[in-house]
């Protein structure tokens, strides 16, 4: 299933980032009340391209570790804090042509933008209806916990807590009434950048899968 969001919030949106450097827009996919709802950064330029999130180099590595805990695609929900590709501006000179050339790499998002795609998030965040967030990474952790949650603190454990919500009276958040359960994890961008990660976030799934294992115990019994 790929999300289709409601008009007006998407207005809301579009209005809170004129003048960003943002392209495109990736919705979520995946199916209503998952077990697993994967939280990312934002769309990088291949899934700006194909609109299918986590579909790129990170993105085959999420999948290996989605599917060696018995999981796939069709089985998890897959979103990001920010819908749209964060970009910067750099221009550089061709090493062949000698010409000075334009380029817009990814870049991490700023906070308010984080901000600004939070009313969109907290909506389909109620509409998916998880059992279990996943939050990859440091933007995505503190969207959810705050700033001073670290990924490097809390990856591969299991955290039952309130989260952040886009106050409707302003700017900030607020915190929400509802507990949730997360399960924190590395980026998978993390490894293609540093491979002496691997074990670590193998080991961090591999304990997603060993709560996920005991949670249906204990609603089955």
């Amino acid at each position: 299933m790929i999300i289709e969001y409601p008009t007006d919030l998407l207005a809301d949106v579009k209005k809170a980032t004129a003048g960003r450097r943002l392209t495109g827009f990736t919705p979520g996919q995946g199916p209503r009340q998952p077990e697993l709802m994967l939280i990312g950064e934002a769309p990088g330029r291949h899934e700006e391209q194909v609109n299918i999130p986590f579909s790129g180099a990170s993105g085959q590595e999420l999948m290996k570790l989605v599917e060696s805990i018995g999981y796939s695609r069709q089985t998890v929900y897959i979103t990001s804090v920010v819908r749209q590709r964060p970009y910067s501006i750099k221009r550089v000179r061709d090493k062949k042509t000698g010409q000075v050339v334009e380029k817009t790499p990814n870049r991490t998002p700023t906070k308010g933008e984080v901000r600004a795609f939070a009313p969109l998030f907290d909506w389909e965040l109620h509409y998916v209806d998880p059992q279990v967030l996943v939050p990859l990474g440091n933007t995505a952790l503190q969207r959810l916990l705050g700033p001073q949650a670290n990924i490097g603190q809390l990856h591969g454990q299991a955290i039952t807590s309130a989260i952040q919500e886009a106050d409707p009276a302003g700017k900030g958040y607020r915190w929400s009434k509802r507990q949730y359960r997360l399960f924190p994890m590395y980026h998978p961008a993390a490894i293609l950048y540093a491979r002496r990660l691997q074990p670590t976030v193998e080991a961090d799934w591999q304990r997603l899968g060993q709560f996920m294992h005991n949670l249906h115990r204990q609603e089955n019994k």
